[in-house]
């Protein structure tokens, strides 16, 4: 039976909120619109960090023009608790390297386990070296992300670095919705691919041929 990450999240706010208790969070993201919804959420609950590490994204305008946005968007958006953000290293090697002997895979599967992993360690090192109370990732608001992988690696990561992972599903309850209608109302940039050279490429021929099509 498949776990309802969306439960286990309101059972342990509910502990959060009943500890009159603001914990800490460090939450990585991928860009401001996936962050939008996530923050809105949670900002009721922790103090967060937001860091945007993503060494997948490709090219280094498009990681800038990214995490110019998730600046933007802090700066821009009300919340109940502090929000900060770490911008991490841009080190484009390092994806190119997990990517190696995937670079065929279709999305969703191997290439992008991979590149969960390599971002969610560098969010529980970077929560254990902080001494965050909490650590997660705002991947799984998008439809094209597994949530259940992201939350098994989530768990593995939280036992080695000794830091507790927020267990979530954050495109449950009209999450992504939630999160296409704040791009619009803070006018965000949305891009139209996940961020590496692979994904860039498989956006580019659905959309020769969708051309075609209508053609």
């Amino acid at each position: 039976m498949a776990e309802n990450y969306q439960r286990i999240l309101d059972k342990e706010l509910q502990r959060i909120a009943d500890s009159n208790r603001v914990p800490t969070l460090l939450l990585h993201s991928c860009c401001a619109p996936c962050s939008s919804y996530v923050l809105e959420y949670l900002s009721r609950y922790f103090a967060i960090t937001v860091l945007y590490y993503n060494p997948n994204i490709s090219p280094s305008e498009e990681f800038n023009r990214r995490a110019e946005e998730q600046q933007r968007l802090i700066n821009e958006m009300p919340h109940h608790h502090p929000i900060s953000l770490i911008v991490g290293d841009y080190t484009p090697k390092l994806f190119t390297e997990i990517a190696k002997g995937h670079e065929n895979d279709p999305e969703g599967g191997e290439r992008c386990f991979a590149c969960y992993r390599l971002r969610l360690e560098e969010a529980a090192r970077a929560a254990k070296d902080g001494g965050f109370d909490y650590f997660t990732t705002t991947l799984s608001i998008s439809p094209l992300k597994n949530a259940a992988k992201l939350n098994e690696i989530g768990k593995d990561l939280s036992v080695k670095y000794g830091v507790s992972y927020l267990f979530s599903d954050f495109k449950k309850r009209e999450g992504y919705k939630r999160s296409c209608q704040l791009s619009v109302d803070y006018e965000l940039y949305r891009q139209d691919y996940c961020g590496c050279i692979y994904s860039k490429r498989d956006a580019a021929l659905r959309n020769t041929k969708k051309t075609n099509n209508h053609a």
